[in-house]
């Protein structure tokens, strides 16, 4: 059997870079998560190199929606906002670093990468999926914000900043658009609207 087989890699895998990320810019995994994402991609190379399976590569940048984990920056504030509008919790909102910089897509825009990835990548190709925009956390918090139904004070909280943070992590998608014809619709402040709705029916 010759299955054509998409690999959800991580951009986690790139070094650290104040330009664009290419598929082709240097590899430096800081973390055992981004190097066991290397390491699935160098098995899934050599799964098509060797013994001929289709493989697609994908390295994903941020992405955010409804149902993600508050332990990411925007689902935890969007939360936190439907928490405060709910009474449940004081109208202070706790956050880390809002200066870092990220190139963040809708999940539903990522899973349509994938899907496209899948009928027409070319096999042994790695995909940078991603926006070409980076937001600044700053910019989503003020996003939510401005959704909110009440007053919010906004206070940072030292236990939420990671020692590690990457100022900047920003992709080229050149090679997904050209190959496959894919590219984002669903602008950050519709995602930002469908977090933030979910957190409320949610709390």
């Amino acid at each position: 059997l010759r299955p054509r087989v998409l690999v959800s890699g991580s951009a986690a895998i790139y070094a650290p870079s104040a330009q664009p990320i290419t598929e082709s810019s240097p590899l430096a995994p800081a973390s055992p998560y981004a190097t066991s994402k290397l390491a699935q991609e160098m098995l899934a190379a050599q799964a098509w190199y060797e013994q001929g399976i289709p493989v697609v590569l994908a390295r994903s940048f941020n992405h955010v929606g409804p149902r993600q984990t508050p332990s990411y920056v925007a689902p935890s504030i969007a939360r936190q906002v439907a928490l405060i509008e709910a009474g449940r919790i004081d109208p202070v909102l706790r956050v880390g670093n809002l200066d870092s910089r990220r190139d963040i897509t809708d999940v539903r825009d990522t899973v349509r990468a994938y899907r496209a990835l899948a009928e027409r990548g070319t096999p042994g190709q790695a995909y940078n999926v991603c926006s070409g925009q980076a937001h600044t956390m700053r910019h989503l918090l003020d996003g939510l914000l401005g959704l909110a139904r009440v007053r919010v004070t906004v206070v940072p909280d030292p236990g939420r900043f990671r020692p590690n943070d990457t100022p900047l992590l920003l992709g080229d998608p050149s090679r997904i658009r050209r190959d496959v014809g894919w590219q984002p619709l669903i602008s950050i402040e519709q995602t930002l609207c469908a977090l933030l709705d979910y957190w409320r029916q949610t709390v």
